[in-house]
């Protein structure tokens, strides 16, 4: 497993990637005033839904917002 320090670099230049500057700053921004708990997130929307049905909404979601 790849230590922290990595990992914050190379998630910060996805963003900045993708992003631009601008646009991160203001996505980090978000994150740190917005309370947000990605595990409670997680399991209310994906426990106990079949691998099947989950494949089902990532595709519907994959239409509603394709890739540019």
């Amino acid at each position: 497993m790849r230590n922290t320090d990595i990992i914050m670099s190379e998630g910060i230049n996805c963003l900045l990637s993708r992003l631009g500057s601008v646009e991160a700053e203001i996505f980090i921004s978000n994150l740190l005033k917005e309370p947000f708990d990605y595990t409670e997130w997680q399991r209310e929307h994906f426990v106990g839904i079949s691998l099947e049905a989950f494949n089902r909404k990532a595709a519907q979601y994959d239409k509603e917002h394709p890739f540019s």
